[in-house]
């Protein structure tokens, strides 16, 4: 296990068993490094770590915080993301990755989005849906909760890759996401969006994605259809060369 990684490891430690509560702001880097012996690169590497996880964000000239949502008896705060390319046209590339713009509208956020995205109740949002396609077949129904101040979306680039959208035009640099994976029964919108038959199992992905400021820029549920849905992970494994 590297440093970095260690270091992540004991703040979680220190976030579930109270010694800071949601909301709480973090020690400077300077003082963490003090703390746990190494250095702010390494201390930084850990806590983009952890913004990544969904555990912190940083505010510019305010510091770092315990997200405000984080649950210390939620066992699945402290789980890992499922490792993979950003977006599906980087994930897909060299194939044909199309999408069907369902609807695009923008309101002011829910108290639950406003949580997620670190924003305020007077801050508004684009409600996206849309479908994706690889090689001409359904390869995902998309819900995504976006902030209007991030950039100025529309249907043509809806019809493209919103991604590659935020890191040309906008220069939106994406650090990562935050996933978590589980199944449900298809939904009447998932007949309608993927032609699945109702109650079909159906594979969701809800995800918090965030920029290498720590800004989380979106919220997102995917739904997949079992025929084709599959999830791959890459696990790095650090054993020790000791013997016992």
């Amino acid at each position: 296990m590297y440093k970095y990684q260690d270091i992540s490891q004991q703040l979680r430690k220190k976030f579930t068993s109270g010694e800071y509560q949601p909301g709480d702001l973090l020690p400077d880097q300077e003082t963490l490094a003090q703390e746990f012996n190494t250095t702010r690169m390494t201390v930084r590497k850990a806590i983009q770590l952890l913004i990544v996880e969904g555990v912190v964000y940083t505010k510019r000239g305010a510091g770092t915080f315990l997200r405000k949502d984080f649950n210390t008896e939620d066992k699945h705060d402290m789980e890992s993301s499922v490792d993979r390319p950003v977006g599906t046209t980087l994930t897909y590339a060299g194939r044909k990755v199309t999408s069907k713009v369902l609807s695009l509208d923008a309101r002011l956020p829910t108290e639950a989005e406003q949580n997620s995205l670190i924003i305020g109740p007077d801050e508004p949002v684009y409600v996206i849906r849309r479908v994706r396609y690889v090689d001409g077949l359904v390869y995902a129904y998309e819900h995504t909760i976006m902030p209007t101040k991030i950039t100025t979306i529309t249907r043509e680039i809806l019809e493209g890759s919103v991604y590659k959208h935020l890191a040309d035009e906008a220069h939106v640099h994406i650090a990562g996401s935050h996933r978590r994976i589980h199944a449900i029964k298809a939904t009447q919108d998932d007949v309608e969006a993927m032609g699945c038959e109702l109650n079909d199992p159906v594979l969701v992905i809800n995800q918090v994605s965030y920029t290498e400021e720590g800004e989380p820029f979106e919220v997102s549920e995917e739904h997949f259809p079992y025929e084709t849905s599959s999830v791959v992970a890459d696990v790095e494994l650090n054993i020790s060369s000791q013997t016992h």
